[in-house]
């Protein structure tokens, strides 16, 4: 069963309660998304490590449920 857009934003939310997300979904399938998520937990932290904090929060679902993520992230501007 695929992930929707409101699964993704809910799971990072849970994850990362202060996430601005942002869910697009590019193929019209369920299966293949593009998120921006911009939260303070990710200063300081290099690209891969707020990535990886992204595809944590998501339990497991990239590769199954979840076929494909685009992520754009970053901290707040000051």
């Amino acid at each position: 069963m695929a992930m929707t857009a409101s699964d993704i934003e809910r799971l990072i939310k849970d994850a990362i309660p202060d996430a601005q997300v942002e869910i697009r979904d590019l193929a019209g399938d369920g299966d293949h998304y593009a998120a921006t998520v911009i939260s303070e937990a990710f200063r300081g932290k290099t690209r891969v490590q707020q990535h990886q904090m992204v595809y944590g929060a998501l339990k497991g679902g990239m590769g199954n449920e979840l076929h494909a993520l685009a992520l754009q992230t970053s901290a707040p501007e000051n």
